[in-house]
């Protein structure tokens, strides 16, 4: 697949990566649930050297203080990105499960724009990998970093899950 393909018009991939294949998302996950009325909807592509990239825009809903994402939601979409990085290792046969995150804010991060996080895999163990991520606003400026570790973990031992019943599929652009 090319960028192109992937990438909406005039938003460059990070750091010249390219996107290999877009990810399943789900009906009602906050972060990338599209039936999920408060979700955030967001987009996730796998990229040639391993990492996650994540696409979305924060509505007003999102909203902490007037005009900015609220710091929680941020999180979230730091934890689920930097989780997600294992899918490109093992597909859907092996999730993220977060045991420690850390996040970093460093500027205010604006609703009713498009923005972009990428999460990798720094190490990993048999059990637990450990990744890292940032936040970027629309300027290429580093909104949030985070790290984390995570446990690896079949889906059959996190929850009963029916791919078809929460429609876990890749959907188009």
């Amino acid at each position: 697949m090319t960028d192109s393909a992937l990438q909406p018009e005039g938003v460059a991939l990070t750091d010249g990566a390219s996107a290999v294949k877009k990810q399943p998302t789900s009906r009602m996950c906050f972060v990338c649930g599209e039936s999920n009325p408060a979700g955030l909807h967001v987009r996730f592509y796998q990229q040639e050297d391993g990492s996650v990239l994540a696409r979305f825009t924060g509505r007003d809903h999102h909203q902490g203080y007037p005009g900015r994402m609220h710091g929680g939601i941020i999180t979230a979409v730091m934890d689920e990105t930097m989780g997600r990085a294992i899918m490109t290792r093992y597909g859907d046969n092996i999730w993220g499960v977060t045991a420690e995150l850390t996040v970093r804010f460093r500027q205010p991060v604006p609703l009713n724009l498009e923005l972009t996080a990428v999460g990798r895999i720094t190490a990993e163990k048999t059990r637990l990998f450990e990744g890292s991520g940032e936040l970027y606003l629309p300027d290429g400026s580093v909104a949030v970093e985070a790290v984390g570790k995570f446990v690896k973990m079949d889906l059959s031992r996190i929850a009963t899950f029916d791919p078809e019943r929460e429609q876990w599929y890749v959907r188009p652009d």
